[in-house]
């Protein structure tokens, strides 16, 4: 169906394809962080694998080994530098590189990567080895999701401002993804490292969607018409500045045109954008959601995923404790935040109090580190049931998922049409920034406990 603005998204078919493909993303992401029992576990030193196996958490912190220990602050260190590295090169790379190749590259060598970690499951390995191939593995991914991930927000651009909902969302939705299969994993028996086989497998099988969603997208008469608009405009804008000046020459009594004839400037579309100009345009939007994943990034999970239970201690709760109240509850509202962008977007792209909202959210920093997080040196506990806990996560997780969406459908509606896939490059670059800012500082955090 084709309207005087152009073609309609029938079926809302583009929007659910740029869903899935933000789930795409984040889901490689999730899923490691979600599995960390089960690296944990692998990691354990060869005389307390016994001594772990029969026990419903992992262990104490006198039984982990400085690997184990580690593990979530490397994991994420590991995770958001390449992200960084590579998203920078993307802002720069990416009008050299056909954005096909990018993007369905990229989504090929994730796949492929959790393919190699499903079989990895059945191989036996010395901890560090192990510790080394996971890290590896992460590196890799983290930078195929980078080139990704600015690829699709930068093709999002292009779109009405409400396409980056989706993919918001999708990103989201890919934690919950996580968080459910991991719980279902240990309900099946997670201590079985075999359990871990048909987990990786699905987020195989989530990857393949995403490539069939991509190829789906070119044959949208809606994503096809704004793809090509500047291009369309440009022709149209040339055509009308051409019939204007012969009918300037035909007027003038010598046949020339005047000096001071006032010609309206159009895009040439073979000017590259300048990445400095654009950033001066939306620095605001950018800095905004660089800090609200360095914040989030900077306790979560590195500091959440340590917080223990002081309820049913041995219990079951106490084996999905994390799960549950870390991951899963922060991916759900974290979801809830970033749709409920596509209801409303309070407050506006040019209000002063979007960039305090965003820092007000530093708060969470203490307050978790206030919680029952185990082992401690120096701070004291003093938030320490379970409530206050999941109160805190309620709230950082809806207020990281609102905040940085906004931020994300602002920026590149802040300037021109024919910057905007540039801009949603340089928007993909500060968060990915804030989520290395995040894991660098997130060592600090753990010493300071």
């Amino acid at each position: 169906m084709t309207t005087r603005d152009g073609p309609q998204d029938r079926y809302k078919a583009v929007w659910l394809i740029f869903f899935i493909l933000g789930l795409g993303t984040l889901l490689p992401w999730n899923f490691f962080m979600t599995a960390r029992q089960y690296f944990i576990n692998r990691l354990a030193d060869p005389q307390n694998i016994s001594h772990l196996s029969n026990q419903t958490s992992v262990g104490t912190a006198s039984d982990l080994s400085y690997l184990q220990s580690m593990f979530d602050n490397f994991m994420t260190l590991c995770s958001m530098v390449p992200l960084l590295i590579f998203t920078c090169l993307n802002s720069f790379i990416h009008q050299r590189i056909p954005q096909q190749i990018r993007i369905s590259g990229s989504l090929v060598a994730i796949g492929l990567v959790f393919l190699i970690t499903a079989i990895m499951v059945k191989v036996t390995m010395d901890p560090l080895p192990f510790f080394v191939f996971t890290m590896v593995s992460i590196v890799f991914i983290n930078s195929f999701g980078a080139m990704l991930q600015g690829s699709l927000f930068g093709l999002a651009g292009l779109l009405p401002a409400s396409y980056t909902a989706p993919i918001m969302s999708g990103q989201g939705l890919a934690g919950i993804f996580a968080a459910l299969a991991m719980i279902i994993s240990i309900s099946i028996g997670a201590q079985q490292p075999e359990s871990y086989i048909g987990y990786f497998t699905t987020a195989c099988v989530a990857i393949l969607l995403a490539i069939f969603s991509y190829v789906l997208l070119p044959r949208m008469d809606f994503f096809r018409y704004y793809s090509m608009k500047d291009k369309t405009e440009y022709h149209v804008c040339n055509a009308e500045l051409e019939t204007k000046r012969d009918l300037i020459k035909k007027d003038e009594p010598n046949g020339m045109e005047q000096n001071n004839s006032k010609i309206i400037p159009v895009h040439n579309p073979d000017e590259k954008p300048s990445v400095i100009s654009i950033f001066k345009k939306l620095w605001v939007m950018a800095v905004s959601v660089c800090l609200v994943f360095t914040v989030t990034i900077g306790v979560f999970p590195s500091i959440t995923a340590k917080v223990s239970t002081t309820l049913g201690k041995e219990s079951k709760w106490d084996l999905y404790f994390v799960s549950v109240s870390c991951f899963l509850i922060f991916n759900v509202f974290d979801w809830m935040g970033r749709s409920l962008t596509a209801l409303f977007t309070w407050p506006g792209k040019d209000s002063c109090l979007l960039p305090v909202m965003v820092v007000l959210r530093v708060i969470f920093i203490p307050l978790f580190m206030l919680c029952n997080v185990q082992p401690r040196n120096h701070l004291p506990v003093i938030f320490s049931h379970d409530a206050w806990y999941i109160i805190f996560m309620i709230f950082f997780s809806i207020s990281n998922g609102y905040l940085a969406s906004l931020c994300m459908c602002f920026g590149p509606k802040k300037v021109l049409a024919h910057e905007a896939e540039t801009a949603g490059a340089v928007m993909a670059f500060f968060l990915t920034l804030g989520l290395a800012l995040g894991a660098a500082i997130s060592f600090l955090f753990q010493i300071l406990i």
